[in-house]
């Protein structure tokens, strides 16, 4: 259980930070990593114990509702997913935590029907982020974004600054209440203090780790992107991609099978920074759609990889598991 939650500790994070921490580390390397270490940790530790206190000791905001613990508590084919996603990230693999953790779960727990659920959910969570990002580059961000890339490198107002830091908390806070159940699916449903404790230190230990190294080779995947050094380009894609979270966590489609389902963060991600790509295809002289579109399709394939891995672990795990103690 122990080994799980930290493997999960770091390697979800780990991976996961591109997502909301990619831009932010990008656009911020010219400071301290523990300033920035700080920043994340201290919203990391108001919203976990928010969610604690409020749920009655559930630090995951109720994702984890339709995951009982599996019979027989957790066992070490529970702590291999994490290995995985460990070793892909290594590779600089942007693979979906949310299906490579908890799909086993789900099928160990009984409910493998919830990695259907899961995957429709993700599926429209990424349509819903790429329209969106079309649609605002294209009518509403359009001047500010071309405004941006041919003032690229020049020296931008604090306010600018002040923004993106407040964008970043958004959007770091939205994710930590999506993603949060990724992690704590090891420990018990309701956490003691103690067990509240160590979850936190740990969380913030590997945290700054991840702040030490900027990202790693995962936050190639933002760097690869138009302008996402920008700080003021930064800012815009923190925000659209908070807002669509914050969506999905109210549930403002009204889909009873997506009320406190986990979701790929990930796609959703991948989503948003789909549609900024072709938007900016369409006015930026120097990007094409065709150069978008690979950059888009190997984004995806990566992604799904990760989806092929996570139901080859949930369905092959429990099989070797049989075989082996049967």
């Amino acid at each position: 259980m122990i080994v799980g939650f930290l493997l999960a500790a770091y390697s979800v994070v780990a991976n996961d930070s591109i997502q909301t921490l990619g831009t932010f580390l990008s656009s911020n390397a010219h400071r301290p990593w523990w300033l920035l270490w700080i920043f994340g940790s201290g919203i990391l530790i108001v919203v976990i114990l928010y969610s604690w206190y409020v749920n009655g000791g559930d630090p995951a905001y109720g994702r984890l509702q339709k995951f009982p613990v599996p019979e027989g508590g957790v066992s070490w084919l529970h702590a291999i997913p994490p290995l995985a996603l460990l070793v892909l990230t290594r590779m600089g693999v942007p693979v979906s935590t949310t299906f490579l953790v908890l799909t086993v779960f789900a099928v160990t727990g009984g409910e493998p029907g919830n990695l259907g659920a899961m995957l429709n959910k993700s599926a429209v969570g990424y349509v819903v982020a790429f329209a969106a990002a079309i649609i605002l580059f294209l009518l509403v961000f359009r001047r500010l974004t071309e405004y941006f890339h041919r003032t690229r490198g020049t020296t931008v107002p604090t306010y600018w600054v002040v923004l993106q830091w407040a964008s970043t908390g958004f959007l770091w806070s939205q994710w930590l209440i999506q993603d949060l159940a990724n992690i704590f699916v090891y420990l018990p449903r309701e956490l003691s203090v103690n067990w509240l404790l160590f979850g936190i230190v740990a969380l913030v230990a590997m945290q700054g780790y991840i702040f030490y190294q900027f990202g790693g080779e995962i936050q190639k995947i933002v760097t690869s992107k138009t302008d996402t050094t920008d700080v003021r380009a930064a800012t815009i894609i923190d925000f659209i991609y908070g807002m669509v979270l914050l969506a999905f966590k109210e549930n403002i489609f009204g889909i009873p099978a997506f009320e406190n389902m986990p979701m790929s963060t990930t796609w959703v991600f991948l989503g948003v920074l789909a549609g900024r790509e072709f938007a900016l295809s369409v006015y930026l002289a120097d990007t094409s759609a065709k150069g978008t579109a690979r950059k888009v399709i190997s984004d995806a394939l990566k992604a799904l990889s990760g989806l092929v891995v996570s139901v080859l672990l949930a369905f092959g795990l429990p099989w070797l598991y049989e075989v082996a103690f049967a």
